[in-house]
């Protein structure tokens, strides 16, 4: 389901209830396209995440935290003057469609009471979050500027007049009550009835037309009514069933029950924890996709690189057996020098080495006499024999740094702009990439922040989602006698059990952490090591990340995202 007219209003309804009268208290930007407001309501802090990205634009209430810059956005600078300390006075959808209207009363500068109008519009690449005056109706800001020659329907820029977006002409589906004005919208002839649902009733996604069309079982118009009205009646009255359909690959989410969508379902107590779920960090991901994606690509590349030079060395690896046969040329010819000449281009000798065995051929060069031919077998196994050490060595030496650069991939996968960041910094660290050029003054290194969860008992467990935080969350951060963990033998993150004696359930909880940010995280059964801080070494020379333990022990866990999400603080 997308994110539609009814979705909207359901939204809607629990902000109506949840916010209002509510004291705005801090404004955050993120991102470029995402605000985060706390709101103090009805005693409680909430979050409230608006975000006008274009692939994965939505509002509601969060229980995440998210990183925000150092510097505010200008926007987010305009929005803290204006609605921090404003008390919001209601919450509505416009019509059916995507816009969500947010109504804010504060005092001005001199103490006047002033109002403002906050438009959430969720429209694809075309959402916007948008901060009017009420009573001029002119725009203040919005996170997206919108020039008159992009649009000539209207203009989204300070200063100028609100004007919503062009209407659809739709039918409101909550205005029909009886199977005859249903029937009456659609025609009966043309078919395609889900198609037909969307374009004549507004607020409807292909989603829940194709489940009004499922449930009436056959094409037969009262029975398709009939469905059309009972679902709509249902949602007028607000009796959402929020939950989050995943078949195969793909996830689903609805707050009505989808018949013919089988997979595997989950509900959720409100429209919010819903939607919370499914967007967690598919937006940061897309995000990361797009600009870190010059760096996946590299990885990759070096990856590969590495991988076909192991193969490479291997094969000249295989090459070097030649080199005792080499040797025993040398020998015999030396042996058996009385029987060749200058200008032969062979012998055949008694093999000593293999008695029983037939002659042995020997190829000589013709322009060189018996003793040099002899010496030029025994410098081949030389050279060769040499070369065995070197290749072996160069072989370790790849292997490490494709381990290296597999652990990187791994990192990438579940990866912040931050931590991407510091990915960067290590490579160029390590002579991969060069320091990228800036006009900025150069800043302080900051120091690397593992990723903070509580178990349910309440203990804290750290988890390092990059080199830098690995090697800093086990070797500065943490003390000899706490827990360590790390999936055995696979790439992941290191995780760390604040506690000298750790619960079971903390243990376990950790043991999952350790699986889902892990190279493993989609298989089951994952083995996870564990020990104690004091039993894990960083070797002398080694790269980032890398470290080797003893005195562990091993158990195994099904990586579970639902528990890292419930996890994370």
């Amino acid at each position: 389901m997308s994110f539609d007219g009814i979705m909207t209003r359901a939204v809607a309804k629990q902000l109506q209830e949840t916010l209002t009268s509510g004291r705005i208290s801090k404004v955050y930007q993120p991102h470029k396209t995402d605000l985060v407001f706390t709101i103090r309501a009805n005693g409680k802090n909430h979050k409230l995440l608006l975000s006008a990205n274009p692939s994965f634009a939505r509002i509601h209430l969060t229980e995440h935290q998210y990183e925000n810059p150092d510097t505010p956005p200008m926007f987010c600078m305009l929005l803290r003057k204006h609605l921090e300390s404003a008390f919001i006075e209601s919450i509505e959808q416009l019509e059916m469609e995507r816009i969500i209207k947010i109504t804010v009363k504060n005092r001005d500068e001199i103490g006047d009471e002033t109002t403002k109008v906050l438009y959430v519009e969720i429209m694809g690449r075309h959402s916007n979050i948008i901060l009017t005056d009420e009573r001029s109706g002119k725009i203040i800001d919005s996170i997206k500027h919108v020039p008159s020659f992009q649009n000539r329907h209207r203009t989204i820029l300070p200063g100028f007049a609100y004007v919503l977006p062009p209407a659809q002409e739709k039918v409101n589906p909550f205005s029909i009550h009886t199977k005859e004005e249903f029937i009456n919208k659609l025609n009966w002839n043309e078919g395609k009835l889900d198609k037909q649902i969307v374009s004549t009733f507004s607020g409807l996604s292909p989603l829940i037309a194709k489940e009004i069309v499922s449930r009436a079982g056959l094409s037969i118009k009262e029975k398709i009514a009939e469905s059309f009205l009972s679902v709509i009646t249902q949602l007028a009255d607000h009796r959402y069933e929020p939950q989050m359909i995943t078949k195969d690959t793909k996830e689903y989410f609805s707050i009505i029950d989808l018949n013919h969508v089988s997979g595997e379902v989950r509900k959720f107590e409100d429209v919010s924890r819903l939607l919370d779920k499914f967007y967690y960090g598919k937006a940061d991901r897309d995000r990361i996709k797009q600009q870190a994606n010059d760096l996946e690509k590299y990885l990759s590349n070096e990856y590969d690189k590495i991988a076909k030079k192991i193969g490479k060395l291997k094969k000249e690896l295989k090459q070097t057996v030649n080199a005792e046969e080499f040797q025993r040329k040398g020998e015999l010819l030396t042996a058996y020098m009385y029987l060749a000449k200058k200008g032969d281009t062979e012998i055949e000798v008694e093999d000593y080495f293999q008695e029983g065995q037939p002659l042995i051929k020997i190829d000589l060069d013709p322009l060189k006499n018996p003793a040099d031919n002899a010496q030029t077998y025994f410098k081949k196994y030389a050279k060769l024999k040499k070369s065995v050490s070197i290749i072996k060595e160069q072989i370790e030496k790849s292997e490490e740094e494709l381990l290296y650069f597999e652990r990187l991939i791994v990192q990438m996968d579940s990866a912040s702009m931050k931590d991407v960041e510091e990915i960067r910094e290590e490579l160029s660290e390590g002579g991969y990439l060069k320091h990228r050029q800036s006009k900025q003054k150069k800043k302080q290194k900051s120091i690397p922040k593992p990723e903070r969860f509580i178990s349910t008992d309440g203990t804290e467990i750290l988890v390092g989602k990059n080199n830098k935080q690995n090697d800093y969350l086990t070797f500065k951060l943490s003390r000899s006698n706490e827990t360590w963990l790390h999936t055995k033998d696979i790439p992941g993150s290191h995780v760390v059990i604040k506690s000298d004696s750790p619960s079971e359930t903390a243990l376990k909880e950790a043991a999952v952490l350790a699986g889902f940010y892990s190279k493993a995280k989609n298989s089951s059964s994952v083995p996870v090591d564990f020990t104690l801080i004091k039993h894990v070494k960083k070797p002398n020379g080694s790269k980032p990340g890398f470290v080797i333990y003893d005195n562990q022990q091993t158990l195994y866990v099904t990586p579970d995202e639902d528990v890292v999400w419930r996890l994370k603080k």
